[in-house]
């Protein structure tokens, strides 16, 4: 597909009188008066992008042990490229050895000159949250783990993730650490980033990786069964099957806790054939109850369910709603009709009709001229742009820029449109110069 031209033509929102007007300024009310007790938080849907809730979304905080997916994700990139093995022996130096003892963090036991499998510690990562079985495999990947830091940046920066805020590869305070820190960084930093940028890390995991999901939905399972301290870990993440804020829909992903970044949580849930991430940073009301990240990620499940439907609309080779053509400049016809090609799909609040959606056409560069109109000649069945869909009660967006054109739809001519001749073509270009 050529480069769209950035001038869309909006086309109508219309409303379904008073009656209409009351429902929505009622559906405002219903989203306004919803919040989620943390201080950042966000949903979206995996597929299309879209952000179904957004709570300081965009900023910058403590991400504690969710880290730990920017540093898996690395891992099993090595392996699918092939520069390493899941049997593959990473043997533990002393001082990885020492921050495994560490009995305030959370840790498998790892013995010094003792070697395990990068399957084994990738496991007590995602499983447990085990600190020191994340730097084990950093070292091991980078040569060291302010080498690996580097390559966490520069992942996030490939993913659109500017100015990354990451001094280890664990998500632990600085203070915690044995040995060197990270160049530039204070003996207090810890990681930050955004509800936004971990969505996006957690939404390229599962999607590149949909097979991290089969590991981070393992409730328990033994750790090194052949090492001189073989344990069971059993996963942080209490909305599994068999734990206390249980949820069926629940796949993965990953805790996080300290001090500064408080009580954080990133879901993978199912529901109704769709697949939805969550992301809760410093959930309020955790020394009340160390459960209250996994209360408000339930209360944004239940918040999906109930504040958003997909819209599944069927224009295949119709004709595209309030507006059945479009000006043509030195055509044989001043009009040429058009159609989309596909069934067009998009979540809308709740209580949205159709006659509240606003139809966006965005045409292709190469066929329209400076005026932003299409130029003869054009084929019949010929692409001449994308059509997409977004609801006048809905504000917030797509989780990445290119996630709303990747939601659009063909639009095509229904017939073609010849071009005129020499002298009406001269005659058509000056009365366009006099044009607003």
């Amino acid at each position: 597909m050529k480069k769209k031209q950035s001038i869309l033509l909006v086309l109508f929102i219309l409303f379904s009188g008073l009656l209409g007007a009351i429902v929505q300024a009622d559906s405002q009310a219903a989203t306004e008066s919803f919040e989620i007790q943390a201080h950042a938080a966000l949903a979206i849907d995996v597929d299309s992008g879209k952000i179904l809730y957004a709570k300081n979304a965009d900023e910058q905080v403590g991400i504690a042990s969710i880290t730990k997916i920017i540093g898996l994700y690395l891992v099993q990139k090595a392996v699918a490229q092939g520069d390493l093995t899941w049997q593959e022996p990473v043997e533990i130096s002393l001082e990885v050895a020492k921050l495994s003892q560490s009995p305030e963090l959370s840790n498998v036991p790892l013995e010094a000159g003792h070697f395990y499998s990068v399957k084994e510690l990738f496991d007590s990562a995602a499983i447990q949250s085990a600190n020191a079985s994340m730097v084990a495999l950093a070292e091991k990947i980078a040569g060291s783990e302010a080498a690996f830091v580097d390559q966490m940046k520069e992942q996030l920066k490939i993913w659109g993730i500017q100015d990354p805020f990451l001094v280890n590869s664990s998500g632990l305070n600085n203070e915690d650490l044995i040995g060197d820190l990270y160049p530039g960084s204070s003996d207090t930093d810890e990681n930050k980033l955004s509800a936004k940028a971990v969505a996006i890390i957690a939404r390229h995991l599962i999607q590149d990786y949909p097979e991290y999901l089969e590991v981070a939905s393992i409730p328990s399972q033994v750790f090194g069964e052949s090492s001189p301290n073989p344990t069971t870990m059993y996963n942080t993440n209490w909305m599994l099957p068999g734990f206390l804020y249980e949820n069926q829909g629940v796949v993965g992903l990953k805790t996080g806790t300290t001090d500064f970044a408080g009580a954080c949580f990133v879901s993978v849930f199912e529901q109704d054939g769709h697949t939805f991430i969550t992301v809760i940073l410093n959930a309020d009301q955790t020394l009340a109850d160390p459960g209250a990240r996994f209360v408000e990620t339930q209360k944004l499940f239940e918040y999906i369910a109930s504040n958003w439907r997909f819209e599944s609309l069927a224009l295949n080779n119709e004709s595209v709603p309030k507006l059945d053509s479009l000006p043509v400049f030195h055509g044989k016809q001043g009009f040429v009709s058009i159609k989309t090609k596909q069934t067009v799909q998009i979540w809308v609040p709740t209580k949205t009709t159709n006659n509240e959606l606003t139809y966006k056409v965005a045409l292709e560069d190469a066929l329209i001229n400076s005026r932003g109109k299409l130029v003869a000649p054009l084929t019949e069945d010929e692409i001449i742009g994308t059509l997409t869909l977004s609801s006048s009660n809905d504000l917030l967006g797509y989780l990445e820029p290119a996630d709303e054109q990747q939601n659009a739809v063909e639009v095509v001519t229904t017939e073609a449109v010849k071009k005129t001749n020499f002298f009406i073509r001269i005659i058509q270009s000056i009365f366009q110069l006099f044009e607003k």
